[in-house]
């Protein structure tokens, strides 16, 4: 599968001279160092399928009234970051084939156009897509923490202001980082944007589980039997575990990806792990078929209207 430019480069250590990227290649072209043959096919299908799904995520919090609060706002921004990642992959498959099966002849310097117009959406709405992830987990510790005072903090201006200001830096930095893709300076700044969003999930979710396992304590010592807050204990961490794993599964190998390429270009270990690039390309899709999965679907008012939605009853 073509990707785009930036990351195009990026499935070679650019930054390490000629000689050497051929020496590591040979060094370690035999067993696991192959790379993995992902089929376009398969590209097309998660493509597709989270487009669906998201789509459906949109038109349901559009729909129902009851869902027009500021989280569920920052719920459907998360769902069309995750459809623009799935438009603008289909978009950029599409018009390769195109180009290669010889069906769509154009000029040069309009190729190289459209290209970078792609190649812009794809990292606008990568950056939003994590930044939505990173603004969901706030939200969810303002309504715990601050429950009697969440909608004097998050008004429906403040959530307008903060939606505006993550599209509006998603399109800058997707500009810059087009612009200025050969640059290590950049790779450092995604690689510390993705530890920030980590950490800052890790430590709001882990602050978060904490606080309601010390009140399902509280609770059962007063009560007898415990059972079943021990059992919504554990339910609580198996959604924790699930919240961060499916980030850090999703999103770890792409930006480990980008650390190897500042720090050994051209290790022989790097170089083999430089070889699975679109298998990281293809867990950044799955978290576009995950998202709803886990932000969208588990509200029983929204699968309420989702089914509506499905069956059109408008």
């Amino acid at each position: 599968m073509s990707t785009l430019a930036p990351l195009r480069l990026l499935r070679e250590p650019w930054n390490a001279s000629e000689g050497n990227q051929s020496n590591a290649t040979v060094g370690t072209s035999s067993g696991w160092c192959q790379g993995l043959d992902i089929p376009n096919e398969l590209f097309l299908a998660l493509g597709l399928v989270s487009l669906v799904e998201n789509l459906l995520v949109v038109a349901a919090i559009l729909k129902n009234r009851n869902l027009h609060s500021p989280t569920y706002y920052f719920i459907c921004c998360l769902a069309v970051s995750d459809m623009l990642v799935s438009i603008s992959n289909l978009a950029e498959m599409l018009f390769m084939l195109l180009l290669e099966h010889g069906m769509l002849v154009m000029r040069p310097s309009i190729v190289r156009h459209m290209d970078n117009v792609i190649d812009m959406l794809i990292c606008s709405s990568v950056v939003s897509s994590l930044s939505f992830l990173g603004v969901i987990a706030v939200d969810r510790y303002i309504t715990i923490f601050y429950a009697l005072r969440y909608h004097s903090i998050m008004t429906l201006q403040r959530a307008v202001v903060t939606m505006a200001s993550v599209w509006l830096a998603s399109t800058i930095s997707s500009t810059v980082l087009i612009t200025y893709y050969h640059s290590s300076t950049i790779l450092l700044c995604l690689i510390g944007f993705f530890l920030f969003m980590l950490v800052l999930m890790l430590v709001l979710y882990i602050h978060m589980f904490t606080l309601a396992r010390h009140h399902l304590h509280s609770i059962s010592s007063q009560q007898k039997p415990p059972t079943a807050h021990r059992g919504g204990s554990l339910k609580g961490a198996v959604t924790l575990t699930i919240l961060l794993g499916v980030f850090f599964i999703c999103w770890g190998p792409f930006f480990f990806h980008l650390i190897l390429i500042v720090t050994c270009p051209t290790n022989p270990f790097c170089t083999c792990f430089f070889s699975y690039f679109n298998l990281f390309l293809i867990l950044i899709i799955c978290n576009s078929v995950i998202d709803p999965l886990i932000y969208a679907f588990r509200s029983q008012e929204l699968r309420r209207t989702l089914r509506e939605v499905v069956t059109c009853s408008w």
